[in-house]
């Protein structure tokens, strides 16, 4: 079979949609099949493809000039005078701007949509599958007029995404749906297609696709400066994920527990008041080193005695990121934000994990007590492999190639 996946890094050169993606193409690539890639990035900072897959590049650096100045059209942040004024310095970010707002034909698109016809008269695809989110893919595949099968893989949500407004809502998800073959949805977005719910007319091409996150973690260079550590790598927004809960434990904690939190990513410009209060009474013993290169992030994640998970604040997105935690064989901290949180029930089935609630009343003493016990405690990737096998990328492709 030959399968084309898009996957758009323009947003986010780090995304972790993109970095799934690519495990899903390189494990369909070894049971046989022909994939190749089309990789919609920045210009800037070209994404790695798995060794052995072909891709084709769309770069978009007016979009990524664009979405700089306008702050991605975030509520917080600049006056809107100051972001236009950012833009006009730009002269292909404002013909981006126009494009997209004004004729509402957004450049990425547009491009899009040309490449993927030029492609399918070159070598027709039996599946060409976007993979989401960013939903532009989704709208180029929707429209472009190619011979193969239609596939979306939402691994966030479109309309019930709580982090943005998307346009149009349900009524325009499901006019995208219904252009489609097929789509792959995460378990947790399941109830947006039970009868009754805003997807219900599309529920009969819904297929359930698991997280290929299982891998054994990259070779790294641990970094194993100063007192044992507990890491959070992520990126924070505000109403979604954010990091009072964390910071309060620890402050609890003192230094007098010989415990640093490093907290690295973006995203920290709502919380800088509570950032620097935590500062002040921990002593020391809190690093926020902000955005970092990939491969100190797993240095970071190589050095950790202890890895913090920050459960969202909804119960339909489920951050990946929790299954490479797994992955590590390392002691697991969630911080549950809600009671329904999606993250729960795996949480359950790791041995080496601690949950505790926001406003539970003893939450600081039962972290000091867990972090004692676990400290230096590991499985091996083979134990973690027994407790989670649905989630290797081989059972994921197996997944993906039985619902087609």
């Amino acid at each position: 079979m030959r399968i084309l996946f898009i996957l758009d890094s323009v947003e986010n050169p780090t995304s972790a949609n993109v970095l799934l993606g690519h495990r899903l193409a390189a494990a369909l690539a070894g049971c046989g099949h022909q994939v190749r890639l089309l990789e919609l990035w920045d210009g800037a900072r070209r994404p790695a493809v798995p060794e052995g897959l072909k891709a084709e590049y769309l770069a978009f650096p007016d979009e990524r000039m664009m979405n700089a100045a306008l702050e991605n059209g975030a509520r917080q942040g600049s006056a809107l005078p100051l972001r236009l004024l950012r833009l006009m310095a730009h002269p292909t970010a404002v013909a981006a701007a126009f494009r997209q707002l004004i004729l509402h034909r957004p450049h990425r698109v547009m491009r899009t949509i040309r490449e993927l016809e030029k492609l399918d008269a070159a070598e027709p695809q039996d599946v060409v599958c976007a993979v989401c989110a960013p939903y532009r893919s989704a709208f180029a595949l929707e429209q472009a007029r190619i011979t193969g099968r239609r596939v979306l893989w939402q691994l966030d949500p479109y309309a019930s995404n709580r982090d943005y407004r998307a346009p149009g809502g349900y009524p325009r998800e499901l006019a995208l749906l219904d252009r489609m073959d097929a789509s792959f949805v995460t378990r947790q977005a399941r109830k947006d297609y039970e009868p009754g719910a805003p997807l219900a007319a599309a529920s009969a091409k819904i297929h359930l696709l698991d997280f290929p996150a299982l891998v054994p973690p990259a070779e790294a260079v641990a970094d194993r400066s100063g007192s044992r550590r507990c890491v959070f790598c992520g990126s924070l927004y505000p109403g979604l994920r954010e990091p009072g809960f964390a910071l309060e434990l620890f402050s609890a904690l003192g230094a007098q527990s010989g415990w640093t939190l490093v907290m690295a990513g973006g995203g920290w410009k709502p919380f800088a008041a509570q950032a620097e209060r935590a500062e002040q009474a921990m002593g020391g013993h809190l690093q926020i080193p902000g955005p970092v290169p990939l491969a100190d992030a797993r240095a970071l994640l190589a050095g950790a005695d202890v890895l913090l998970n920050l459960g969202n604040a909804v119960e339909n997105q489920l951050p990946s990121k929790l299954f490479e935690y797994f992955a590590a064989g390392k002691p697991v901290l969630h911080l549950a934000m809600i009671e329904n949180d999606p993250a729960l029930p795996y949480l359950a089935r790791y041995p080496l994990s601690l949950v505790l609630h926001r406003g539970q009343p003893d939450a600081a003493d039962r972290l000091a007590q867990w972090l004692d016990r676990v400290a230096g405690k590991r499985l091996s990737f083979a134990e973690v492999e027994a407790l989670f096998p649905e989630l290797r990328p081989d059972a994921v492709a197996r997944q993906f190639l039985n619902a087609l």
